[in-house]
């Protein structure tokens, strides 16, 4: 078996022999869809690979190799009428340079559409009786002469666009001036020109069917009065697998490879992939989820070649995500919609999520949750998860490799000296290695929390305390480490169970519970608590009590958790924040009954 990393040819892919996960079944379905369809997934998911399959199906120059390609696939067996009818025509436009000034990039733009015309043209000339002219500076133009050649042949053209919102994310993720893209796509600008064009194409000059591909919607409200035909399909339940892989397609992989000879078990490997890669679902009727392809396979291949997993969980292919992360981040109230997205017990509720928007809105326009949340959907850090009861969308963080781009952005806003990046490492590893919990909650009371403390959050509780534990405890190298993991009928805290393929290493399976205490509560202030020591603290009966619920806790997830993965030495943690001022604790045995802990001192 050889896993196609990175690659997007679909005719490489078949007659190379690499792994194809077939989704030509959907085929009938697109063509039912409509002929004019948009398709939206975050990167590196997939799309331009659909394209090329799509290509490779329609393309009249590929009919003779019809059955090598696809004869061995789903709709081999049953095709349609319209296999191999067709010219095909294909834009990507992150192929477009989109720096320098309006001038450059209307230039690039045409130079690109010229470049996709002559191409056409070469490779359908056996075909076409009449001549394609290329306008240098006027791609609209060159599109017109190769509808009037195509329309001279009896067939028609099907065009595949990749990447439509390619200037948009420019502008939005490198602060660009507005005023180039709406030169560009307002008014008569050249790109709303092109859509146009075609626009009109199809509406009788030889264009039958489009199939456009982008990361996100915020383009189509601004391509409405230029191209408004268009069908959206990302969030039909037909199509929420059309990219990805299912769970049972991935543990066939892992059976596979097992069965060539691989170490190490498929069971062990599907749990690490379901926590690091799975979690995703494009539609809102609680379709199955599904795995990042990308990850997947370079996680597969890994596997495959070295036999080990991947040590860095996170492909950096991907680590580009972090800049929209940083957007949000930055916008008023951003910050307040990260922390909400890593309480996970909760996730963020909105009321629909924002279909179609243009880049005016993502500048100017005042940002509230719906918004914010709808673009890291749109971006592939968020995922829906479910509905209210009063027909609201859910939303949460798919999987930990989504989650540790959420705990690095805030950690970096939040401690960003060069004392702080080098002192967290060494407490990190201090916990991990030896359980002793009090340098962390030290460095947690003198510096993490007089800055939350100056900031003005909706949120003074239980969740801040353990975001800033899961912030600085976070280490993906080591640990599966999961918050709000469900587990005997409830939700965990945070759990660090070290990874299957790295149970050599000197780290320590660990378990905290979080509970709070607020200042009110207590009748004391501040600086009042700032005084009293820890044994003090945690004998107050406020603190006593919370204490007490967040061992039993600790011990009720703590058994499961041992069964789940066969854990010898898990230590686990009842922790209680004091307002955002101090953290008191106690170690709680795993063996004892819940009763056992109100035995314990605080400490």
């Amino acid at each position: 078996m050889k896993f196609p990393y990175a690659m997007n040819d679909f005719g490489t892919l078949i007659q190379e022999g690499y792994f194809y996960q077939d989704r030509t079944d959907r085929i009938p379905l697109l063509e039912e869809a409509g002929r004019q369809l948009i398709f939206i997934r975050p990167r590196r998911f997939g799309k331009s690979l659909l394209l090329s399959m799509l290509e490779h199906y329609y393309d009249v120059n590929r009919a003779d190799q019809f059955e090598t390609l696809f004869g061995h696939l789903a709709i081999g067996r049953n095709p349609t009428l319209l296999h191999n009818q067709y010219f095909v025509m294909k834009w990507d436009f992150s192929l477009v340079k989109a720096q320098g000034d309006v001038r450059e990039i209307e230039a690039a733009l045409h130079r690109h559409i010229n470049d996709c015309i002559e191409e056409f043209a070469l490779r359908y000339q056996a075909h076409l009786t009449h001549p394609i002219r290329i306008e240098a500076d006027n791609a609209t133009s060159s599109w017109r002469s190769a509808l009037l050649a195509v329309s001279q042949t009896g067939r028609k053209l099907y065009l595949l666009i990749d990447e439509y919102d390619n200037f948009a994310n420019d502008v939005l993720m490198t602060g660009r001036k507005q005023a180039y893209y709406e030169a560009l796509l307002y008014g008569e600008g050249e790109l709303k020109r092109l859509f146009k064009a075609v626009k009109a194409a199809a509406g009788g000059q030889g264009l039958d069917r489009v199939f456009i591909t982008g990361v996100s919607p915020v383009a189509l409200s601004d391509m409405t009065s230029g191209y408004n035909v268009g069908e959206d399909i990302y969030l039909k339940a037909a199509f929420n697998d059309l990219c990805g892989f299912t769970e049972a397609e991935i543990a066939v992989l892992l059976n596979s490879l097992a069965a060539e000879g691989g170490d190490g078990s498929p069971t062990a490997a599907l749990d690490l992939m379901r926590t690091f890669y799975n979690g995703y679902c494009f539609s809102q009727d609680g379709s199955e989820r599904v795995y990042n392809p990308t990850l997947s396979l370079y996680f597969l291949k890994a596997l495959q070649t070295e036999g080990r997993y991947p040590r860095e969980m996170l492909d950096e292919n991907l680590a580009m995500d972090r800049s929209k992360l940083r957007y949000i981040a930055e916008l008023p109230h951003g910050e307040d919609v990260l922390i909400q997205a890593l309480n996970g017990e909760e996730g963020l509720i909105i009321p629909r999520l924002a279909r179609r928007f243009g880049v005016a809105d993502v500048l100017t326009a005042v940002k509230d949750q719906p918004f914010m949340a709808s673009l890291l959907y749109y971006f592939g850090v968020l995922t829906l998860t479910g509905q209210t009861d009063f027909v609201e969308s859910i939303l949460n963080i798919p999987n930990l490799v989504a989650r540790s781009l959420y705990v690095e952005r805030l950690q970096e806003m939040w401690l960003d000296t060069y004392e702080d990046k080098t002192r967290i490492p060494q407490l990190r590893k201090h916990f991990c290695q030896t359980g002793e919990l009090q340098p962390l909650a030290d460095f947690i009371e003198q510096r993490y929390f007089p800055i939350l403390s100056n900031r003005d959050y909706r949120w003074s509780n239980e969740l801040m305390v353990k975001i800033a534990f899961l912030t600085l405890l976070f280490d993906d190298r080591l640990y599966m480490m999961v918050s709000e993991t469900e587990m005997d009928h409830g939700y965990i805290d945070l759990s660090l169970i070290v990874r299957s393929d790295q149970r050599s290493a000197k780290a320590l399976d660990l378990l905290l519970e979080f509970k709070y205490v607020s200042l009110k509560d207590l009748k004391l202030t501040g600086e009042q608590v700032r005084a009293l020591s820890r044994e003090q603290l945690a004998a107050l009966p406020d603190a006593k009590k919370e204490l007490q619920a967040a061992a039993g806790q600790a011990q009720r997830y703590g058994a499961a958790l041992q069964e789940r993965y066969g854990l010898t030495d898990l230590r686990l943690f009842a922790v209680v924040g004091i307002g955002l001022e101090r953290v008191v604790w106690q170690n709680v045995p795993p063996s004892s009954p819940p009763s056992a802990a109100k035995e314990y001192d605080g400490c």
